[in-house]
């Protein structure tokens, strides 16, 4: 019988794809844990595609256009960034294996980023895996005020352009909610996931250099905007 320690350094790539399917993600207890567990919350967030929140004020950073926008520029920035304690958190769950995993499938193309650089430097962003007509969220940073939430708002706009059906956040907080994040049971989600894998989505259909405009136009599209 294999032990947990062979378990978790039999855990490929592939392997990882899999259990996304199945609506499992690994996480690790902190930095210096070298194990992974599985989770599988009870209630999962989402943020449905056809309504989306975007607060005026962000609106208004958006038009103004604070940020330059890249596209998987910078993956091992945006790992660190996320991992960081100056990004809000006092800890953070990404371990070696963790950056290990998730480089791998970047390299496959399936892991992404989206950052927000100010004066050619990285100063907020977040990173995810796409998995047919699914998006799962993992981790986000900022160092300026609304970095991540322009990232977001991008990814979401990138997300409604390339046909996906389904933006996985595994879990609601304050931050998601003003985007109309919401909790769902574990039966819904993975309803949800089963019909959205059967979608073709295209992460990369919406023009890197798409202007402030258009990405508020396609976020618009069938949902609300607010205060």
């Amino acid at each position: 019988m294999s032990t947990f320690d062979q378990m978790i350094a039999e855990i490929t790539p592939h392997v990882l794809l899999k259990a996304y399917g199945c609506g499992i993600f690994p996480m690790a207890e902190s930095a210096n844990d070298t194990a992974l567990y599985w989770i599988e919350p009870e209630r999962r967030g989402i943020i449905p595609l056809d309504n989306i929140h975007i607060p005026k004020r962000l609106t208004k950073t958006i038009k103004q256009m604070k940020f330059d926008i890249r596209i998987d520029h910078d993956f091992h920035g945006v790992i660190d960034g996320c991992s960081s304690p100056h990004a809000g958190r006092k800890s953070t769950w990404i371990n070696a294996r963790i950056r290990e995993l998730y480089h791998e499938l970047f390299k496959l193309g399936y892991c992404h980023t989206i950052e927000a650089w100010q004066d050619d430097k990285l100063v907020g962003g977040l990173y995810g895996v796409h998995l047919a007509g699914v998006f799962f969220g993992e981790s986000m940073f900022s160092y300026k005020r609304d970095a991540s939430k322009v990232a977001l708002t991008y990814l979401l706009a990138r997300l409604k352009a390339g046909n996906f059906q389904l933006l996985d956040t595994q879990f609601v907080t304050d931050h998601l909610r003003t985007f109309g994040a919401v909790e769902i049971t574990r039966d819904k989600f993975q309803m949800l996931l089963d019909e959205s894998l059967h979608y073709k989505a295209d992460f990369f259909l919406l023009p890197e250099d798409a202007p402030p405009l258009s990405i508020l136009h396609l976020v618009n599209q069938t949902s609300k905007t607010g205060c």
